[in-house]
């Protein structure tokens, strides 16, 4: 797959086009059809889960969130290869792979909802908070990929990061030290066009961010992110050869993201509408049912049943976000040193008040 697609050459995994025909046939993973529709049904579950974390959001029911709209394949992809015993190391647009992985929904609630215990994913073994920072989570993989590897234990570690974050040195600090060290880190690249507003042309001049893999010493390749069969073909191949010790991988996902960076964003200052009425024709969800419907699996009647079941089953785990006991203040301030500056207990106090006051005008 590394030699086929060529990153030097800008040649790009794609499976299937946009109304879910194959087109590639040679490529296409070897996929049970009950998995296909069961992955359809999980992107269209994450899909559900992120629309209504921003209908929260828009209530004044949740803090700061950022939309997973239109990026669901790889994440999805990644998640079906991830095994129990694998890492994942994510960034913050990874729903699919989260609830993959074994996250609770309401975890992910509590933790855009400002509650450090959403942090936690009990039952979701070898999985790091969520790395608002950019791309400060990849040495950190690196680092885990290290300890796998002196341990001589079968895991692999997915590390995904966003287009922007090829713009920080923690993503070339991590790629080389993985290439020198061999580790099995799989590095993903969400390559959804924009870093908040900075179009991929002004984050870098290569041919491509697959291409970067190159001059670090390992494998990269460029796969149409928002086709569900290329990216789990992608990530396959790239599992398989990080587990027989070859090393890391590069894979740069190309998608776009059709919400806003976060709910505090408006992406309309920075895109086009035809931008985003071209990518829309490219939706993920929309291609994998195309393929469903071509085989007779699916049917469009199919989906609001479905949806008003997910639905339900959103409504539900964000209650649990909504009902769960307060976070305690005590555990803001501390556990940051062993004696409380001046600073923090003024703060405190300040903070104290504030809540005091909200108590008081109910």
């Amino acid at each position: 797959m590394f030699k086929t697609f060529d990153a030097q050459k800008n040649q790009m995994l794609q499976v299937m086009d946009n109304d879910g025909k194959i087109v590639n046939p040679k490529w296409k993973p070897d996929i049970p059809d009950q998995e296909v529709l069961e992955a359809y049904k999980f992107m269209q579950f994450a899909r559900t889960a992120d629309l209504m974390a921003v209908s929260f959001q828009r209530q004044g029911r949740m803090y700061t969130y950022p939309p997973n709209l239109g990026q669901e394949a790889i994440s999805v992809a990644a998640g079906r290869i991830m095994r129990e015993q694998d890492w994942l190391v994510p960034a913050f647009r990874e729903m699919g792979a989260w609830l993959s992985k074994g996250a609770k929904l309401s975890s992910l609630y509590l933790y855009w909802g400002g509650n450090e215990e959403g942090s936690k994913f009990s039952g979701a073994p070898n999985f790091l908070p969520s790395a608002v920072p950019i791309a400060s989570q990849l040495p950190h993989a690196v680092g885990i990929g290290y300890a796998i590897k002196y341990k001589k234990q079968d895991s692999v570690v997915f590390a995904f990061v966003g287009d922007g974050g090829t713009s920080q040195g923690d993503f070339h600090e991590a790629l080389n030290f993985a290439a020198v060290w061999q580790v099995p880190v799989i590095f993903i690249i969400q390559n959804n066009q924009f870093a908040i507003s900075v179009p991929v042309s002004r984050q870098t001049a290569s041919l491509n961010l697959a291409i970067k893999a190159t001059a670090y010493g390992m494998p990269g390749v460029k796969v149409d992110g928002n086709d569900f069969f290329a990216m789990y073909r992608a990530v396959q191949e790239a599992h398989n050869y990080a587990r027989a010790g070859n090393g890391p991988v590069l894979i740069e996902g190309l998608t776009f993201r059709r919400g806003a960076h976060t709910t505090s964003d408006d992406p309309s200052l920075y895109r086009t509408e035809a931008e985003e009425k071209a990518w829309e024709e490219k939706d993920p969800v929309k291609r994998l049912r195309g393929y469903l419907i071509e085989r007779k699996l699916w049917t469009e009647a199919d989906d609001e049943p479905l949806l008003e079941q997910y639905r339900k089953e959103v409504e539900k785990e964000f209650a649990v976000y909504e009902h769960f006991e307060p976070y305690k203040l005590d555990d803001v301030f501390g556990y940051h040193f062993t004696e409380m500056p001046e600073e923090l207990k003024k703060q405190k106090v300040a903070y104290e008040k504030f809540l005091n006051w909200k108590e008081a005008h109910k």
